[in-house]
């Protein structure tokens, strides 16, 4: 059974359901030192090469991604009663794939992009702001560049393991190893 193809059926199943943002997934990365940080990102891509998101390479999750190419990231859908953990090494997306996708995003968005230095400490939101309207009438109605620090990030899977609630506590748990181009199912205990 290939992962991938599970986690689209997957995907598009907590899609279709009510819930919010079916996208949203935590990454977890740690830094050069090895202290582990975790938040929430939006995915955006998920294919036979891996699990895409986008993000200032400038912020926190940036750096640590920089200093040590490695990330797990976590999907979590209550409605449907299933979890996906994901687990990887990252690479950078070609800066053709992050025009693209940056031409996709609302313009205010672009703009907060720009106006963010993202993880930094905010002096005042009313200055974040006013630098977010000095850029929205800097650019009128030209399109907005996408910063060179603004990029993607691939999780190139590993390992990835599907998780289902089941009654009394004993969830199904199944993990994908890759092993050369191939997975190895292992079922394990709950």
């Amino acid at each position: 059974m290939d992962p991938i193809a599970r986690f689209q059926r997957w995907y598009a199943q907590a899609r279709r359901a009510p819930m919010l943002q079916p996208d949203a997934m935590t990454l977890a990365t740690a830094g050069a030192r090895g202290r582990p940080s975790a938040r929430m990102v939006l995915l955006k891509q998920a294919d036979a090469d891996g699990f895409v998101f986008y993000t200032n390479g400038k912020s926190r999750k940036g750096r640590e991604l920089h200093d040590n190419p490695h990330a797990a990231l976590v999907f979590h859908w209550d409605r449907l009663g299933k979890q996906v953990r994901v687990e990887g090494r990252v690479e950078e997306v070609s800066p053709a794939e992050a025009d693209a996708y940056w031409a996709t995003r609302p313009r205010a968005s672009q703009l907060a992009a720009l106006a963010s230095e993202q993880s930094a400490a905010l002096v005042t939101r009313t200055r974040l702001v006013a630098r977010w309207r000095a850029l929205d009438r800097r650019y009128g109605a030209t399109p907005v560049p996408r910063p060179p620090h603004w990029t993607g990030y691939r999780v190139v899977p590993d390992a990835i393991e599907f998780w289902t609630h089941r009654d009394h506590r004993l969830h199904d748990r199944e993990l994908f190893t890759r092993s050369g181009r191939a997975w190895k199912l292992t079922r394990l205990q709950p």
